[in-house]
């Protein structure tokens, strides 16, 4: 039977549009179960119907034309129950519902299995016999993995608009939603321009050549075309990124030298294969080695070597990358974006970024919040090589991409676009004024940052300091440990852009999703494994010149402080205290005359927040981080678009946890801080406010949004609201409740307008 679905499988994918792959359904299916009938049902969600699309053995004349409302016939059954139907008798159920014109009165026994996409009822497919029997659980365990493989075309058809006929007046379902993980916050409208690999690799043949000189020459030429592109591409985006972050197209070209990728290509050529088939060998090769590992950020060095090769092999077929026509409000889609796509559109057209693969924390999402654009990552189910020049939606607070918008869509989001950009240059005002409440509460805001431009936009919008500077950052777009006097230049340039004014700097944080080319970590649980100051422990050396590099960048500055991540216990931190204080006497050894600055432990897992107590005598300040306690707390994994409804801030064991964590730290005398998505939500950052901490941090982008809100409420409303949700044991009722509460108090225009629009 595998060997079956996967031929169907296979079949139905090539078909050319959603019709052709119905047909091919209930002809396959019904041959391979022995079966008279085989029927497949859409559900028309204009009109709340199940309608027939496509059978093999009932009357062909009845397709688009039978259907049955939610609560009729077996059908109907089978979609409301959400579970596969099995009769040996089906004329004799109540439910059975007779229509003349199939021809269907011939057929007793019935098998309907429901069709669902992501929760959603997309249809049902069924199956008829004449005699009586009941289908074995084999035969219904085939039908239930059929359905599951048509659950995924149906979504694409919508994608693609392809489905016709199902409403009355044959429109059909023009729009669909498409989820993955949030990459960059922001709203765009605009049309999809796909980029597809310039060149597949995987297709060019073995040839022999006599002429080898030549065809070395030829290979030279591409080397040299694509080191111009990648040039010139680091050029055009100096203005947006410091040379440590254009150091990723340095990495293209430190493959393309002699002694790399360049090198092992001409070795092949020289035993007489021809240029495309010596590149085909060596770059596959090298990312077979790079897909076999488990770790992510190594499979993402594949696919920086695969597109390399494509680059290559363009030049050698002598077709330059396709060519690409970049329309206003472009949003750039791919199966796996590139930050060198980034700067291949022209200055300004350039709304939104879409990807198929990837986390909120690839190099790409790293680089659009840093830029500004909206981006969405992990958009697994979008079948982007199908929708190039249509209408897309992309909702990166959400991590949602709308494909066909109908008009009254598009102009909800037009509008959020619109309140967005008069929203912002309003708060512009607020830059130099103290976040304080209605009745004289004091809030600091932070900010986050890792890359150059999150400084600016940092200073643009008054942040008050910085509550977390991503460290991992510089060495994510490294080939190799930054030395101690690199990572000495970087913090300074940090520390002296925002003096003098705290900036709390965590110490390397990799592991995870977080990983180094140059240092791999291949586990079967990352996110419950070697990360964070796990490995630095393991690692003294890495973690003493990270941590002496800080404390010689802080010379004459003295607005330094030290953030420990991944704290789970009292031996952890005492461990990384005795090497901040070596690493302190080695540095005054040094002649260096700086003092011991203050170090803070981050509660991101939920065995620190029930010795927060404990942790908090040790240190001098406690910093939550949000994203990842949400995330342990909740067993979820935030850059799985399959779970993200599961994540939510809001959750009354988040809230409960932060409370502990607040209290517990200010019962020992330490200030509480809290950094990630939660803080830069103006809604979640009352209910912080009144849980007392002391501080917020946040992206820069919604610094402005936070200030505002909690410039308008009194710290006795804040406390009145979190006593309220705290009492609520869910999480959609805590975030219907703020909304309505804030929207009653005239401040709900600065809550996310695009959580309104009805999709």
């Amino acid at each position: 039977m595998l060997n079956t679905l996967r031929k169907i499988v296979q079949e139905v994918n090539a078909a050319k549009d959603l019709n052709a792959a119905l047909g091919i359904i209930v002809q396959r299916v019904r041959e391979a179960m022995g079966s008279q009938v085989c029927s497949v049902y859409l559900l028309d969600p204009e009109t709340s119907r199940f309608v027939l699309m496509a059978t093999e053995g009932l009357n062909k004349r009845a397709i688009g034309k039978v259907s049955m409302a939610l609560n009729e016939g077996l059908v109907g059954l089978v979609g409301t129950r959400e579970e596969p139907l099995n009769l040996e008798h089906a004329s004799e159920h109540p439910r059975y519902r007779y229509f003349a014109e199939t021809g269907e009165e011939r057929y007793a026994s019935f098998l309907g299995s429901p069709i669902i996409h992501h929760r959603k009822v997309m249809g049902v497919l069924v199956i008829q016999q004449k005699e009586r029997r009941k289908f074995d659980e084999g035969e219904e365990a085939f039908l239930v993995t059929m359905s599951a493989q048509l659950a995924g075309v149906i979504a694409h058809a919508e994608a693609t608009g392809s489905i016709r006929g199902l409403g009355r007046q044959g429109k059909g379902i023009q729009e669909a939603k498409f989820v993955g993980v949030p990459g960059s916050p922001g709203a765009a409208v605009g049309r999809a321009v796909v980029v597809l690999p310039p060149a597949d690799l995987e297709v060019v043949p073995d040839k022999t050549i006599d002429n080898i000189a030549a065809e070395l020459t030829l290979f030279n030429n591409a080397l040299e075309g694509v080191r111009s592109d990648m040039r010139a591409l680091s050029a055009k985006m100096a203005t947006q990124l410091r040379p440590e972050e254009r150091a990723l197209f340095d990495v293209y070209l430190m493959m393309l030298e002699d002694a790399a990728l360049g090198n092992e290509v001409v070795k092949v050529i020289c035993t007489g294969q021809w240029a495309q088939g010596a590149l085909r060998q060596v770059i596959g090769e090298h990312v077979n080695r790079f897909e076999l590992m488990d770790d992510a950020y190594l499979r993402e060095r594949a696919s920086d070597v695969k597109d390399l090769g494509r680059r290559l092999l363009a030049y050698l077929q002598q077709a330059r990358q396709q060519t690409l026509v970049y329309p206003d409000n472009c949003i750039l889609v791919s199966e796996e974006l590139f930050p060198a796509m980034l700067g291949e559109v022209p200055e300004g057209k350039l709304v939104g970024l879409v990807s198929v693969q990837g986390s909120g924390n690839s190099h790409v999402a790293i680089f659009a919040r840093a830029m500004g654009i909206p981006t969405v990552m992990g958009v697994v189910d979008l079948p982007y090589s199908k929708i190039d020049g249509i209408q897309l939606i992309v909702d990166g607070y959400h991590g949602e991409v709308f494909t066909n918008p109908s008009d009254v869509l598009r102009q909800q989001y037009a509008e959020v676009i619109e309140e967005e950009r008069q929203l912002s240059q309003g708060l512009d005002a607020l830059r130099g004024l103290p976040c304080e409440t209605l009745d004289g509460h004091r809030m600091p805001l932070w900010v986050n940052t890792g890359l150059l431009a999150d400084v600016k936009r940092a200073q643009e919008r008054g942040a008050e300091g910085v509550g977390l500077y991503r460290t991992e950052v510089p060495f994510m777009i490294k080939e190799r440990f930054p030395s101690e006097k690199e990572q000495l230049a970087i913090y300074r340039e940090q520390l002296a852009a925002f003096h003098p004014l705290p900036v709390t700097m965590r110490s390397l944080d990799i592991g995870g999703d977080k990983a180094l080319s140059y240092f791999p970590i291949k586990e079967e649980n990352p996110f419950l494994g070697w990360r964070g100051i796990r490995v630095t422990l393991d690692h003294p050396e890495i973690f003493l010149v990270q941590t002496r590099a800080m404390l010689k960048a802080s010379e004459g500055l003295n607005n330094l402080r030290i953030l420990l991540p991944m704290i789970s216990g009292i031996q952890e931190l005492e461990e990384a205290l005795h090497l901040i204080h070596r690493a302190w006497g080695e540095v005054r050894d040094e002649g260096i005359d700086v003092p011991l600055p203050p170090i803070g432990v981050m509660i991101e897992i939920p065995a620190a927040v029930y010795q927060v107590r404990e942790l908090a005598r040790q240190v001098d300040f406690l910093s939550v981080g949000s994203n990842d306690l949400t995330q342990y707390l909740l067993a979820v994994d935030r850059n799985n678009p399959r779970v993200a409804d599961l994540y939510d801030f809001l959750h009354p064991a988040v809230l409960q946890a932060l409370r502990i964590v607040v209290a517990g730290g200010h019962a020992e005398g330490k200030p509480v801080s809290i950094c990630g998505e939660m803080a830069g939500d103006p809604a979640a950052a009352v209910l912080l406010m009144a849980m007392g901490f002391d501080g917020l941090s946040m992206n820069a982008t919604n610094l402005p949004k936070v200030k505002w809100l909690l410039r308008q409420i009194s710290m006795s409303k804040a406390q009145e609201l979190l006593d309220q949700v705290m009492s609520i044991d869910s999480p959609q009722v805590i975030h219907s409740t703020l909304k309505l509460a804030l929207r009653n108090l005239g401040l709900g225009r600065i809550i996310n307008p695009a959580s309104d629009i009805q999709a």
